[in-house]
């Protein structure tokens, strides 16, 4: 078993125990892209501008962050930031696994369903003012307000009410979070939910001090109107270009932080990145694809697990991938190893399903292995079902076939790639189209791609967190695919208490995407990073966020 999902399903185990035996659960112990390209990334925040005393690591977050606004804020470059700048009631610990953070101790009831959450005297706003379980119903009961329209919402559906709600079928007092007093938030759930102290982690999840949004709505816009409650503030932010945080003193556990700052450049450009880090502008950087062979066994790399898939999206709705013969025949052709070999070059896991490694079943079986290989290379068959879709459309010549991504040398490298599988297997030609971040987001929630990239990166750590993007409303499908058995496996494993029956849904749900193919994977995700020798302690959680609270610079 992998360390981290080790340490993970035993703390999950034993908040399960605590739901049995109504005892304390302390927990004292041990969801995407990066692009927007800017040309003056240099800043006089690094220790020669600020003075010698002054502790500053310089990373690169590679665009800029879609929202500073927690429910809003939902891909890895605003929970770079986020992450650091605020708090929920639990935080990943180094170990990865939930520990005690604005809330120092938890209870749950005997069935499970019922979280009481004791909130440090000591949590406080970075403006002074106290954390509150006011804050906590404010911000939770606006993560699931529809007409906040956040894309995180569904991680909220745990809570007892918290559905109906967001879809407009219940009512905000409905919605079961309550401030019992002023440090004391009582949350009840739909169903017991071992894993729910690592879904709180997750920035939705953060708490928004609620004075602060009722006087201004855009707070989180400025550096100059932020509050937060986490290690950091921020200090600076420059939009496209890049933003400092500085050590929150006014922070519950600020003697843990080292660091004085951190600066955030924005670049897009893997090749660009490295450069900075080779001048000594950045602390950390990515290997650019074509270097790879040459640094990637470096002392300097550094090389983690992580919880994601990146995979392509088919629109359903257009032609020619309402076929799913067409669909498949797409999705055969492509040929992960040589992927992860001869482009990527990161050590990467070709990825024949989508829920990653590292899940174990009661059994002890990683989810992955025990559900196999959804799909695998197959030239000749998909040549045959290319033919059969074709056929069953009346195509005597496929219609024209867009592959979009968002602009990346990295995801053009790929793109190239699979243009080239397509016309070599297939004896199709596609046509590529890069477009920046926001419109391609935009465009592939309005369904305007035909075949588009895609990137997964786990929200909490259970594969349902996987599984439950593809359901029918899931803002997070952007596929126009919809299947009731597959709905309703989702919903049933949520309701299932029993963990075994739980797992056989989710591997069964598994099966029945598949044997549609609305998407198809590339590879599976992993940390690599370049990291100057002074510099240590940065977390890269596999389920999780870049968290700097424990990272130091000599």
């Amino acid at each position: 078993m992998k360390k981290w999902l080790m340490l993970l399903l035993t703390v999950l185990f034993a908040f399960t125990l605590a739901a049995c035996t109504a005892t304390d659960s302390s927990g004292d112990g041990d969801s995407d892209e990066t692009e927007t390209e800017s040309e003056d990334n240099s800043s006089e925040t690094n220790e020669e501008a600020s003075g010698d005393d002054v502790t500053t690591l310089n990373l690169n977050n590679g665009q800029n962050p879609t929202s500073l606004d927690p429910p809003k804020g939902f891909d890895s470059a605003s929970w770079n930031v986020l992450n650091n700048l605020m708090e929920g009631l639990t935080r990943l610990g180094k170990e990865h696994t939930p520990e005690a953070a604005t809330a120092e101790d938890w209870k749950v009831s005997e069935d499970g369903t019922v979280y009481t959450f004791m909130i440090r005297d000591n949590a406080k706003w970075s403006n002074g003012d106290d954390v509150t379980a006011g804050d906590f119903v404010y911000a939770w009961k606006r993560l699931l307000d529809p007409e906040t329209a956040s894309p995180a919402a569904f991680l909220g559906y745990f809570i007892k009410g918290g559905e109906a709600f967001n879809k407009g079928e219940g009512s905000k007092e409905d919605v079961m979070v309550e401030a019992v007093s002023e440090k004391e938030l009582k949350v009840t759930l739909e169903a017991p939910t071992g894993y729910f102290t690592h879904v709180i982690s997750n920035p939705a999840f953060f708490p928004i001090n609620e004075s602060v949004a009722t006087e201004n709505p855009e707070w989180f816009a400025e550096a100059d109107t932020f509050v937060g409650n986490g290690p950091f503030n921020l200090a600076e932010y420059n939009k496209d270009k890049d933003m400092l945080l500085k050590k929150n003193e006014n922070y519950w556990d600020a003697e843990t932080v080292t660091l004085d700052q951190v600066h955030f450049a924005m670049v897009d450009d893997t090749n660009t990145e490295y450069q900075l880090f080779e001048s000594g502008d950045l602390d950390v950087s990515e290997i650019p694809s074509e270097m790879s062979e040459e640094l990637i066994n470096s002392d300097a790399v550094s090389i983690t697990e992580q919880a994601g898939t990146y995979f392509y999206r088919f629109n359903v709705t257009e032609e020619p991938f309402q076929n799913e013969k067409i669909r498949k025949a797409f999705a055969l052709a492509v040929d992960q190893q040589e992927i992860v070999e001869f482009v990527t070059k990161n050590k990467e896991q070709p990825a024949y399903g989508f829920v990653s490694y590292g899940f174990q079943d009661p059994s002890g079986n990683d989810f992955r292995e025990q559900n196999g290989n959804m799909l695998e290379t197959d030239p000749e068959k998909a040549k045959q079902l290319l033919e059969e879709g074709m056929k069953e459309e009346g195509y005597d010549e496929l219609p024209e076939v867009t592959l979009t991504y968002n602009t990346s040398e990295s995801h053009k490298a790929i793109a190239e790639a699979l243009q080239q599988k397509f016309k070599t297997v297939l004896d199709v030609e596609i046509g590529l189209e890069n477009t920046e971040w926001n419109v391609f987001l935009q465009d592939q929630k309005d369904l305007k791609h035909q075949l588009s990239r895609s990137s997964f990166l786990a929200d909490y750590g259970d594969p349902i967190n996987f599984l439950e993007s593809f359901t029918s409303d899931s803002v997070m499908n952007r596929t126009g695919w919809s299947n009731d058995q597959y709905d309703q496996l989702i919903a049933d494993a949520k309701a299932e208490s029993n963990n075994e029956k739980r797992w056989e849904l989710m591997y069964e749900a598994e099966k029945v995407l598949f044997e549609e193919m609305p998407i198809f994977p590339v590879h599976f995700y992993n940390h690599v990073f370049l990291n100057k020798d002074n510099v240590s302690d940065i977390i890269r959680h596999p389920v999780g966020y870049l968290e700097l609270k424990w990272a130091s610079k000599e």
